[in-house]
């Protein structure tokens, strides 16, 4: 081994040291084998897709997609050690395309002379530009580097096609209640403390599966305890006064669906829920109530009309007032939407009529609904023979409305649910087919 390199690696030992007995609890406990890492059997248990292509010595570039705390930089470590490779770690945060080409140079210098291949891990992948993206796909193409890209943010929004289409996706879990108990009592042994048992649940509900979290708070709750080591509730709750609620790109879509979804449902409760996410987490409350006023009208439309008229209010509500005050109009909005009945048949009959307009001749209008408030309209033919529903006492004539190749088409068929009763009366009273 040439001697700088070894200088480095006695250099690195040493460092490593002195981490281990200085460094922060989550650094001390950082998994030393595949094995010990926790949360992720999907992916690294006997069946798991990423424990095969170790196994196989057939490491590709990947993608590890998770929430903070998951093992994502661990994992990447561990991989390069799995396969005998060289680890190189660059943060998109602060690295730039001369970080990243000078990365790739070093690989390709210690697989010419030393046969070692190299894995690099790209932290925060979705913070590199399209450039800085760019300048890896030569290296990750011609196998120089092995790509471990870590990210929280959803992918197919952040990375770009050419480098995640060369790339293996794996999505990465918040730990669960066993995970989290397995890794407290780990962090417990290590600093040879003690915990009550309504104080490891406090910790672990607090932390939302970031195992980083919890050995952070766990940490702190010691040093609150004191000598005795011994981690009470109330320990815990002076350990973690707040919660941070983590909010990226893929929880904002992820949570509007559960919340659209939940007041599809018709379940307030959970509506309520999501809501309170939102609103803790920050989204903006325009982009809720916008959300609202869409549903108003493609999931319960005239099942209940009065739906669209308080989506709306709230929305100006928000406007109007803001918040926090708004949260109420919102939230009466979300109890009113989720409890109301429910129908899409506006939605669908106007996605119907769209698609026959878009993929069917047009044709013309018919005659007798032509415009008729000019001179000479009437010699041309145009609205002769047109009714005039108000002198009917019905209020309502028999006459053709759509153009002649349409003639009985039926976009809205009203449903049994709500007012949409009524509706489907009237039309029923008319002669018409629902």
């Amino acid at each position: 081994m040439p001697k700088r390199a070894l200088t480095m690696n006695l250099f690195e030992d040493a460092l490593e040291q002195r981490l281990q007995s200085r460094g922060p609890l989550a650094s001390r406990l950082r998994p030393k084998s595949l094995d010990d890492v926790l949360g992720q059997d999907h992916l690294l248990g006997p069946r798991g897709a990423l424990r095969a292509l170790v196994n196989s010595r057939r490491l590709t570039s990947v993608i590890l997609w998770g929430p903070a705390g998951t093992g994502k930089t661990t994992i990447a470590r561990l991989l390069a050690d799995a396969v005998g490779a060289s680890f190189e770690s660059l943060s998109a945060v602060s690295a730039g395309v001369k970080d990243v080409r000078e990365a790739a140079e070093r690989a390709r210098r210690r697989l010419a002379e030393q046969g070692t291949s190299t894995v690099m891990l790209l932290d925060e992948v979705h913070r590199f530009s399209k450039s800085q993206q760019d300048a890896l796909l030569p290296s990750v193409e011609d196998g120089t580097l092995t790509l471990v890209g870590a990210t929280t943010e959803n992918p197919f929004f952040e990375v770009n096609g050419p480098l995640l289409s060369r790339s293996t996706l794996f999505r990465l879990e918040p730990l669960d209640r066993v995970a989290l108990r397995t890794l407290l009592d780990r962090g417990l042994q290590s600093e040879g403390g003690t915990i009550d048992d309504e104080a490891a649940e406090a910790i672990i509900d607090a932390v939302d599966g970031d195992g980083r979290a919890l050995l952070t708070t766990l940490e702190v709750a010691l040093a609150i305890a004191g000598e005795a080591q011994h981690v009470n509730l109330d320990a815990v709750e002076r350990a973690r006064t707040t919660r941070a609620l983590t909010w990226g790109r893929d929880d904002h879509y992820d949570v509007i669906s559960a919340f659209i979804k939940s007041i599809r449902g018709g379940d307030p409760d959970a509506g309520l829920h999501w809501l309170a996410r939102m609103i803790v987490a920050g989204e903006d409350p325009r982009f809720i109530a916008r959300r609202l006023v869409v549903l108003a009208s493609e999931d319960i439309g005239m099942a209940d009309p009065t739906s669209l008229l308080i989506a709306t209010a709230a929305a100006n509500a928000v406007e109007y007032v803001g918040l926090p005050e708004a949260q109420l109009n919102l939230a009466q909005a979300v109890v009113h939407l989720a409890t109301a009945p429910k129908s899409n048949r506006t939605a669908l009959g106007i996605w119907k009529a769209i698609e026959d307009v878009r993929s069917r001749p047009a044709g013309p209008v018919p005659p007798h609904l032509r415009d008729s408030h000019y001179k000479s309209a009437e010699r041309i033919g145009h609205g002769v023979g047109y009714q005039y529903p108000h002198d009917d006492p019905r209020g309502w004539v028999e006459q053709d409305y759509l153009p002649e190749h349409l003639a009985g088409t039926r976009y809205y068929q009203p449903s049994e649910h709500g007012h949409e009763t009524e509706v489907a009366d009237r039309l029923h009273r008319r002669g018409e087919q629902v």
